[in-house]
């Protein structure tokens, strides 16, 4: 008999000898022991069977609501779609390639909300349709503080910098395949209502999957609205080769201090991510400082000041 065996004959308090030995020279190995076991074990008692009920008379149908949940655990596995993938792949390299770093503000949007409110329509007549949002404001924002820093619109290729003379600004656009990034050419010589009407044009080619590689390539920053979505606060991550991107976030009326008084204002979070291996963080602070001083008196933004 095994060692396995012994101890288990021992500690059930079986008899040997009434265990057929199916190992070498009838040796009882611990399989012969398990064996005999379950042959010595009673036989389970049959369930008692529930008492016949009544039917009821006239009880309503049970509501799926109110149903337990069922046993079943169902997935799915589908291929990723190309944009998917591809959309995967360059997030998965943004944050492996580059030192992504974050800084946050927050800009009072009453002062471009009440200029929205006062023109909107006005706005709309003028120019064929187009809507005043905030998008145009911002863009023009960017280009304005682009160009007071330009390392803001860089990129970096290899062990150079390239320093960009013009703003191509991507604007960040979903869509029911995932994110894409259609571009404004030449956006610093866009008035507000081009660049409002070309956000508008983008966002319909996308949706109809008819956007161009030419027009979603070649942008020098972004811009991305999660607020639309009511974010209240992200960290937007890069879209390389570009060195920067702009985050807005939902707008909250939150207590402020204005002037020693507290005050609830509609403020909006702003974040911008940068590539610290070209931008310092002093030179990031003072771009979105730059964005949130423009946001909140817009009317620097049509005198360029």
């Amino acid at each position: 008999m095994g060692p396995a065996a012994r101890q288990l004959v021992e500690e059930h308090g079986l008899d040997a000898s009434a265990i057929k030995g199916t190992g070498k020279d009838g040796r009882i190995n611990k399989e012969d022991v398990l064996a005999h076991m379950a042959e010595q074990a009673p036989a389970p008692a049959p369930a008692p069977q529930p008492a016949p009920q009544p039917a009821p008379t006239a009880a309503p149908a049970a509501s799926a609501d109110l149903q337990g949940p069922t046993s079943e655990r169902i997935e799915r596995r589908v291929p990723m779609t190309r944009m998917r993938a591809r959309i995967a792949e360059r997030l998965l390299s943004a944050t492996q390639q580059t030192a992504m770093l974050t800084t946050f503000n927050e800009v009072d949007m009453a002062p471009l909300m009440r200029l929205r409110s006062q023109y909107k329509d006005q706005f709309e007549k003028t120019h064929n349709g187009t809507r005043l949002g905030f998008m145009g404001f911002f863009v023009r924002a960017c280009c304005e503080a682009l160009k007071r820093f330009p390392e803001v619109n860089a990129s970096i290729d290899g062990n150079d910098v390239v320093y960009h003379g013009y703003q191509d600004i991507g604007v960040a656009v979903s869509t029911e395949d995932g994110l894409v990034v259609p571009v404004l050419r030449d956006a610093d010589f866009m008035s507000i209502a081009d660049v409002e009407a070309a956000i508008r044009d983008l966002g319909l080619k996308a949706r109809d999957k008819k956007l161009t590689i030419d027009e979603m390539t070649g942008g020098t920053f972004t811009v991305s609205n999660g607020g639309v979505f009511g974010s209240l606060l992200s960290t937007p991550i890069l879209n390389p080769p570009q060195t920067a991107i702009l985050g807005m976030h939902t707008i909250k009326d939150r207590p402020v201090a204005v002037d020693g008084e507290v005050v609830i204002r509609p403020m909006m979070y702003l974040a911008l991510s940068y590539d610290h291996r070209l931008i310092d963080g002093k030179t990031a602070v003072q771009f979105l400082v730059t964005v949130k001083e423009l946001i909140e008196d817009p009317s620097r933004i049509l005198l360029q000041l």
